[in-house]
């Protein structure tokens, strides 16, 4: 068998993460057509299939699923050899790849990067904005360095430090300025506006107002701004993060409140693979990212 290389082993992994040829050739920058010739060199040189291939999707053999995990270590290995070279320099640089929840991103993110560029002029931030759980995953396979999301995260194969805390704060239409503010039994009782499934803000809002999960007859949004524009529309109620508050609320007919105490709060950190050899300098920049949280 010749020796396998690090292309194919990536294009597998891609393949195998995504399910479909089209988008593992998208992830890898290539065309599908030599993507699967990729994979077929790889079966050829194994003796054996890795996936069935169908219309739509591919599904692992047997032997495609233990070759997708020893690939992944093996990437994962390669990855933090280069970051340990990196790490050995005098300044961070080179790419970084951040991941940040929705709710924080579009608030701390163009701070950040403005910071990251003053203070590491070689360093190369490459951002993406999802949801938390596809962070972590993430982060485990390598396909991220860092991310800042809402903590816990409870995984124990990353480092996770706590960087500031915000309280969330209460938007409702401008007729509604003057009333008495609600605490959470009141919400129960308003038509509450909130994220889709899969926010950990939403989870967090439905925790404070004591409401179960799954919950039923809640209106939901796909981004703050959405939930935003539809409380001054009058349709209801919603809870944002403060530092989401001057951003959202400039261009629309709404009014904000503090809730009462104790007043729901959420700790934003940062958190990282334990083995990755660039923990040093990721503490860093979680020192920025403190600095900038609490501006």
């Amino acid at each position: 068998m010749n020796s396998l290389t690090l292309k194919q082993l990536r294009y597998f992994e891609a393949l195998a993460r995504t399910g479909q040829f089209g988008r593992a050739a998208e992830d890898c920058a290539i065309t599908q057509p030599a993507l699967s010739m990729q994979i077929k060199e790889l079966e050829a040189q194994l003796g054996a299939p890795l996936v069935e291939r169908g219309a739509r999707q591919v599904r692992l053999t047997a032997l495609g699923h233990q070759f997708a995990a020893r690939a992944r270590e093996i990437l994962r290995s390669v990855d933090e050899l280069g970051d340990l070279a990196r790490a050995d320099g005098d300044s961070l640089s080179g790419p970084l790849r951040i991941g940040v929840i929705p709710t924080v991103a579009p608030y701390l993110l163009p701070r950040l990067i403005q910071a990251l560029h003053r203070q590491f002029p070689a360093l190369d931030p490459q951002p993406r904005e999802t949801v938390t759980q596809r962070l972590i995953e993430d982060l485990l396979e390598s396909r991220l360095d860092i991310a800042i999301v809402a903590l816990p995260v409870s995984e124990p194969a990353l480092h996770e430090v706590a960087l500031f805390d915000e309280e969330f704060v209460l938007v409702r239409p401008l007729a509604d300025a003057e009333k008495p503010v609600p605490n959470a039994e009141g919400l129960q009782q308003m038509r509450l506006l909130l994220l889709e499934e899969g926010h950990c803000f939403r989870d967090q809002a439905l925790s404070f107002c004591k409401l179960p999960q799954p919950a039923r007859g809640l209106m939901e949004g796909s981004s703050l701004s959405t939930l935003v524009q539809m409380v001054g529309a009058g349709i209801g109620v919603t809870l944002i993060p403060e530092m989401a508050v001057e951003v959202e609320t400039r261009l629309a007919s709404v009014s904000t409140a503090k809730l009462p105490r104790p007043a729901p709060v959420r700790t934003i950190g940062m958190v990282w693979r334990k083995s990755n050899p660039l923990a040093d300098r990721f503490a860093q920049i979680a020192q920025i990212v403190a600095e900038i949280g609490t501006a």
